[in-house]
C-alpha cells in the first residue's frame, strides 16, 4: 500500500462552496467565475491578462496559434527542449507547427540556451522553453535570442506556479506563458490551463481563439461586447455565428474556475510546504553522491515544485528500474522522469531523428525519476523516502 504517493489532488472548502452557488445560479456555465479566476491568476502570474482554457496542453497550442494572426504559416517551426512533458511537443504539432528539438543541460533539466541559435532557420517563428519541474529556464539569453531574430517566446511554464527568475516572476518572462491546472499541479482546476500574457491584442485572440475563433472580445465563457476591430455584425450577421479565424474549442467553465479560485486563496500556504519539501530532500540528497543527484535552487530564482527528480548517474551500479521497484515495494509512490520526445517517443518518430542527437534528454529519459514533494508530505515523510534510498544503496553499493 503506498503510504507517500507521489501527489495529492484536493478541492478546498471555500472552493465547495462557490461551486455550489454554481450549480445554483441560472446559468452554471456563465462565465462570471472564470472572469475573477483570469484576474486572479493575472495578479499571480505578474501580467495584466490571463486567459483560462481547457488543459495546459491547450494553453501552449493557443499560445502558438496567435502566431498566425501575424503572418505565420503552417508546418513553420517552433523551437523546443527535447526533454519534457509529451504534451508540449504535442501542443506544436496541434498548432499546425513544427517542432524543433534542442538538447537540455544536464544540471538543470532545461534547454540548453547555448544550442537554440544553431536550432533557428528562416522558417521558425517561436522559441518555448519549459520550465522543467518548476525550476526556471534560463531566458536571459532565450530572451536575447528571440530579440535578435525576431521571434515569440512561449513559456511553458505548466510546472512553474509561483517560480522566480531574478526576481521576475514565470509567466512573465516572455511574451505569453502557459500554464497547467490539471489536479496535481499547485493552482488546480480539476483540468484546465491558463495563458498569461502583458499584450492586450494577444489575450483578444486567445479569446476568440478557445471559442472556435469567435469574433468579438470575448470575456469568461461567452461573448459581451462586440469588437469594431473584428466583427461588423451589419455585415457579418448575428455575432454569435461570426468567426474571425479557425480556432479550438477550449474554454474553461465555471465549475473548475470555482476550484482554481480555491486553490488561488491557498496558493502561499501550499507553496510554502512544497518548497520547505523539496530544500529539505535536495540537501539530504548530497549524502547519496555519487550514486544520485537531483536538482539545486540558485541564489537567482525560486522553485516552485512540481516534484522532486532524482538521477541514477554513471557511478551507480544499479539502475532506475531496480531502485524504482526498491521504492514502489516499500510504499514510495514515483514516476518516470520525462523522456528525449524526438527519440524516446514513438509518437514523433515521423519526424526522422535517431537516438544519439540528443544525448542529455536521453540520459535522463533512461536513468530519470520523480518523487513527490507536494503540500500532504510532512518532515517525517521525507525522512521515510530518504531512510527508503539510504536502504537502497547500502545493498546494491
Amino acid at each position: 500500500m503506498t503510504k507517500i504517493p507521489y501527489a495529492v489532488r484536493s478541492v478546498t472548502p471555500r472552493a465547495k462552496e462557490l461551486i455550489r452557488e454554481a450549480l445554483e445560479a441560472e446559468n452554471p456555465l456563465g462565465g462570471e467565475l472564470v472572469a475573477e479566476f483570469e484576474k486572479r491568476f493575472a495578479e499571480l502570474a505578474g501580467t495584466r491578462e490571463a486567459v483560462a482554457v481547457s488543459s495546459g496542453t491547450d494553453a501552449l497550442a493557443l499560445a502558438l496559434a496567435v502566431l498566425y494572426d501575424y503572418g505565420a504559416r503552417r508546418g513553420d517551426e517552433v523551437i523546443v527542449p527535447a526533454l519534457s512533458f509529451v504534451a508540449t511537443g504535442n501542443a506544436v504539432l496541434q498548432a499546425g507547427f513544427t517542432p524543433v528539438f534542442v538538447d537540455i543541460e544536464r544540471e538543470t533539466l532545461n534547454i540548453d540556451p547555448s544550442k537554440m541559435e544553431l536550432a533557428v532557420t528562416d522558417r521558425t517563428r517561436a522559441l518555448a522553453p519549459v520550465h522543467v519541474m518548476g525550476k526556471p529556464a534560463d531566458m536571459d539569453p532565450i530572451m536575447a535570442l528571440a530579440d535578435k531574430y525576431d521571434l515569440l517566446v512561449v513559456e511553458d511554464a505548466a510546472q512553474a506556479h509561483g517560480s522566480r527568475y531574478k526576481e521576475r516572476s514565470a509567466g512573465a518572462l516572455g511574451h505569453m506563458a502557459a500554464f497547467s491546472t490539471s489536479a496535481a499541479h499547485l493552482i488546480n482546476t480539476v483540468e484546465g490551463g491558463v495563458v498569461a500574457t502583458n499584450n492586450e491584442d494577444y489575450a483578444e485572440i486567445l479569446r476568440s481563439l478557445r471559442a472556435n475563433g469567435r469574433a468579438g472580445r470575448l470575456r469568461g465563457a461567452a461573448p459581451d461586447a462586440s469588437c469594431d476591430k473584428r466583427v461588423k455584425p451589419k455585415e457579418m450577421g448575428e455575432r454569435r455565428f461570426a468567426f474571425d479565424r479557425a480556432g479550438f474549442s477550449a474554454r474553461m467553465n465555471d465549475l473548475e474556475a470555482a476550484v482554481g479560485l480555491g486553490s488561488l486563496e491557498a496558493f502561499e500556504e501550499i507553496l510554502e510546504k512544497r518548497r520547505a519539501n523539496l530544500l529539505y530532500l535536495v540537501k539530504e540528497f548530497e549524502n547519496f553522491q555519487p550514486y544520485l543527484s537531483t536538482t539545486r535552487e540558485e541564489s537567482h530564482e525560486r522553485i516552485s515544485p512540481h516534484g522532486l527528480p532524482v538521477i541514477v548517474t554513471e557511478a551507480a551500479k544499479f539502475t532506475r528500474d531496480e531502485l524504482v521497484e526498491h521504492l514502489e515495494k516499500n510504499g514510495v509512490e514515483t514516476k518516470n522522469l520525462f523522456q528525449s520526445m524526438p527519440t524516446q517517443c514513438p509518437g514523433f518518430s515521423f519526424l526522422g531523428h535517431e537516438c544519439g542527437e540528443f544525448p542529455n534528454a536521453e540520459f535522463m529519459g533512461l536513468q530519470g525519476l520523480l518523487v513527490g514533494v507536494h503540500q500532504g508530505l510532512g518532515r517525517g515523510d521525507c525522512d521515510f523516502v530518504l531512510d527508503k534510498v539510504a536502504e537502497f544503496l547500502e545493498e546494491n553499493e
